[in-house]
């Protein structure tokens, strides 16, 4: 997991399908698209989507400035792979975003995927599967169609080996350490 984020034209090579793909998609026009498992798939997040990331922005919203990152949902880049995520909310040190046009999901310290009825396989199996590949170190998976929280933490070679869930919306979900912090789930 070693190469650099392909968000810089000057480094296209058309003979890299890796890159060229990873090109294209930053040249899509009117859309804001992710690559998984080499499927292009436009983001096109509704309301009640938007508001479950919302509602834990703004629970984690002091710890993460206490800890000197900023929540959003930037690029991330997987090398070696036709993925490049665009998670619905991701914490990353400030220091590491600025000018950056991508990241590593091991460069995060918490990223949150809210399930939607077109894509929830993808985040429930895919992208779950990738994020502890590429060291997430914790994933947090909001099942908007289960109705459930899930925090996987641990990531290994084989997946994440610590799952805390799913919970019922309403249960409180604990995030440790850096967060050390408990979500209201109730909302969501």
């Amino acid at each position: 997991m070693s190469a650099r984020p392909h968000s810089d034209t000057a480094s296209y090579v058309a003979d890299d399908p890796e890159i060229a793909l990873k090109y294209a998609i930053h040249h899509v026009r009117g859309n804001r698209v992710q690559l998984v498992e080499g499927i292009i798939e436009p983001l096109v997040p509704s309301w009640d989507h938007e508001r479950a990331a919302d509602k834990i922005r703004r629970q984690i919203g002091p710890v993460v400035d206490e800890l000197g990152c900023l929540s959003g949902s930037g690029d991330l880049d997987l090398p070696g792979t036709t993925n490049w995520f665009v998670p619905d909310l991701a914490v990353v040190p400030r220091k590491l975003a600025k000018g950056a046009g991508a990241l590593f999901p091991d460069q995060t310290l918490l990223v949150v995927e809210v399930t939607s009825d077109s894509n929830g396989d993808t985040d429930r199996i895919v992208k779950r599967r990738r994020y502890a590949e590429y060291r997430a170190p914790l994933y947090l998976l909001v099942d908007r169609q289960e109705r459930t929280c899930t925090l996987y933490s641990r990531p290994g070679d084989l997946g994440y080996t610590e799952v805390h869930g799913p919970h019922p919306f309403g249960t409180p979900i604990r995030l440790p350490e850096p967060f050390d912090l408990e979500l209201d789930t109730s909302e969501f």
